[in-house]
């Protein structure tokens, strides 16, 4: 079982940056999709964006131009840089990972975005 392990989350103003990482115990960027979702208080959770084996992106339309996904296959770790940040940004984060034969998650972490 791969661990998935999230930091960087916290509270920021609107309009401010964050950059969450999520390391992962083994080397698995080269067979999994890594994808990070977010979990709002009384709603479901939902897929915020992902990157394929292949490098390709999906973001979902809330986020697109203001959050970037990225990672670094030296250091085992998937990133997601979320700039213009808003209240509606306030959630869990969760890092995941998705293999054809398995998929795992982080524990999550809390981004805040209020003045």
């Amino acid at each position: 079982q791969v661990q998935l392990v999230e930091s960087g989350g916290g509270l920021v103003q609107p309009g401010g940056s964050l950059r969450l990482s999520c390391a992962a115990s083994a080397r698995i960027f080269s067979i999994a999709t890594m994808g990070w979702y977010r979990q709002a208080p009384g709603k479901q959770r939902e897929l915020v964006a992902s990157i394929t084996n292949g490098g390709n992106t999906y973001y979902v339309g809330s986020v697109k131009g203001r959050f970037t996904i990225s990672r670094d296959l030296d250091k085992n770790t998937v990133y997601l840089q979320m700039n213009s940040l808003k209240p509606e940004d306030t959630a869990v984060y969760y890092c995941n990972y998705r293999t054809d034969f398995s998929q795992g998650w982080g524990q999550g972490t809390q981004v805040t975005v209020s003045s």
